[in-house]
């Protein structure tokens, strides 16, 4: 398999640090808000990715951390921590805001067909790991104690712009945006492992130790939980392009620092969506996320098959009109695979080559348009019979995961008369505005197995 590094800044041939097996990090959110869909670009990407390696035979294991502290508003080690930020704003504690978005989050997360990683860890339950971390990091002499702060020392590296090729006199102050002046600094470009109530006397959230009561710094905590969970050597890294730096660029640097030795080889990076406005972002007022799409009656799926109509590593413009087509586009493809009349026996001779024109193309940093485009030769194929046809449709469904085979069910009229009445109640009480009667219809539904799904034409259900 071939994948773009952004270490090496070219394809390269995968190969992970134990034949077989992948150990694959991904940054996760900062929980002091909802996750908007370019969030969310970014997370099906990254689940292309783990479902494309375990189609491949790859035995994965993935981590993701929750950050809920120590994520300021600048990447300079300066402004205001984002968990305290929202506190103040919805006026409750920080961990209230930690557990109402990490929930928002992973319902918006699993809308879309992502797979829940395997270990996923907040960075408040790692606070002896990055203290273990930063007293080798002093004793070594890679960080220093200044101001009741512990900050690393770049100087103390051959080269800390590995991973974005960037020059020193490019990251002064002043030379680029969110880059203040800090006295207790070395170097401008040394950053924080851990802050003390020297510099943030009032916040919530504090941990005792060797240098004061405080917090940890942003960088530490994926550094921390990656190491901890996955060991020493980590074979996939991903996150959105701007983690690039200087997050990923001081993971880098304090994880090697502290190994000594190399971490991570393959850096896994998605480009952004954006708006006709230009970055998606929540600095800008509303934020769309999946469940908006889904109110305004969209299938989340639509969003996603939206993503995988474009490159990961190519920029998205996001657009109504847009997804509406992605909507159209999806429900007609699982019309035509749902009227496949299934007849004869599997051809394994066709199936492994339509297989290996799927896996090519996946095989090729992750081509999903090209992989799609497989999937309509199949449609198309007039030679291929029912059986084969919908084998293969299951089957690359496994990496997709778009739900475009329906599956047997066994509704029977009574059932389903039931669920048709519970339908036409809710309809009516939302039209009344009663919402609370309307919740409580769709949680009863819930309850008995049966998912209701809005879109602009009425409202269909499915088992689950």
């Amino acid at each position: 398999m071939k994948l773009y590094n952004t270490l090496s800044r070219q394809v390269e041939e995968f190969k992970p640090h134990e034949e077989g097996k992948v150990k694959f990090y991904t940054c996760g959110p900062t929980v002091y808000h909802y996750a908007h869909i370019g969030n969310i670009r970014n997370y099906i990407g990254h689940d292309i990715l783990d479902k494309t390696l375990r189609y491949l035979g790859y035995e994965v294991t993935r981590c993701m951390n929750i950050t809920d502290v120590g994520h300021l508003t600048s990447d300079s080690d300066s402004g205001e921590d984002k968990m305290s930020l929202a506190s103040k704003r919805e006026h409750k504690s920080a961990m209230e805001i930690a557990d109402f978005y990490t929930k928002a989050f992973f319902d918006d997360f699993l809308k879309v067909n992502c797979k829940k990683p395997e270990i996923v860890s907040p960075a408040t339950s790692n606070i002896d790991m990055y203290i273990k971390m930063i007293e080798k990091l002093i004793a070594e002499e890679y960080a220093y104690i200044s101001g009741g702060n512990v900050y690393f020392d770049i100087s103390k590296l051959d080269d800390y712009y590995v991973l974005t090729n960037h020059q020193e006199d490019q990251m002064v102050v002043g030379a680029r945006e969110g880059v203040e002046e800090d006295d207790n600094k070395r170097n401008q470009a040394d950053f924080a492992l851990w802050f003390t109530t020297s510099k943030f006397e009032n916040h919530e959230l504090l941990w005792d130790s060797p240098w004061g009561k405080g917090y940890p710094g942003w960088h530490i905590e994926c550094s921390g939980i990656s190491i901890k969970y996955l060991g020493e050597y980590l074979d996939i890294h991903g996150g959105g392009v701007d983690n690039i730096f200087p997050h990923h660029t001081n993971e880098i640097a304090q994880s090697e620092a502290y190994l000594g030795h190399t971490w991570c080889h393959y850096w896994f990076h998605n480009e952004h969506l954006l708006d006709e406005s230009g970055k998606m972002s929540k600095s800008k007022g509303g934020i769309l996320t999946v469940s908006v799409l889904e109110e305004k009656g969209y299938d989340p799926l639509a969003f996603r098959f939206m993503c995988l109509g474009s490159h990961y590593r190519r920029q998205l413009v996001f657009s109504y009109d847009a997804l509406d087509q992605a909507q159209k586009t999806l429900n007609k493809l699982r019309n035509k695979v749902n009227n496949i009349v299934v007849e004869g026996e599997v051809d394994s001779a066709k199936f492994d080559l339509y297989n290996a024109k799927f896996v090519q193309e996946l095989e090729n940093d992750l081509n999903t348009a090209n992989s799609l485009s497989v999937l309509y030769e199949v449609l198309k194929d007039k030679e291929l019979n029912g059986a084969t046809k919908l084998e293969l449709i299951k089957s690359f469904d496994k990496v997709f995961d778009l739900n475009l085979v329906k599956e047997a069910n066994s509704v029977d009229s009574d059932l389903e008369s039931y669920i048709l009445e519970k339908i036409e109640e809710r309809k009516e009480a939302k039209a009344n505005k009663d919402y609370a009667l309307a919740d409580s219809i769709r949680d009863e539904l819930v309850a008995k197995g049966i998912k209701l799904i809005d879109t602009k034409d009425g409202t269909t259900y499915e088992l689950i």
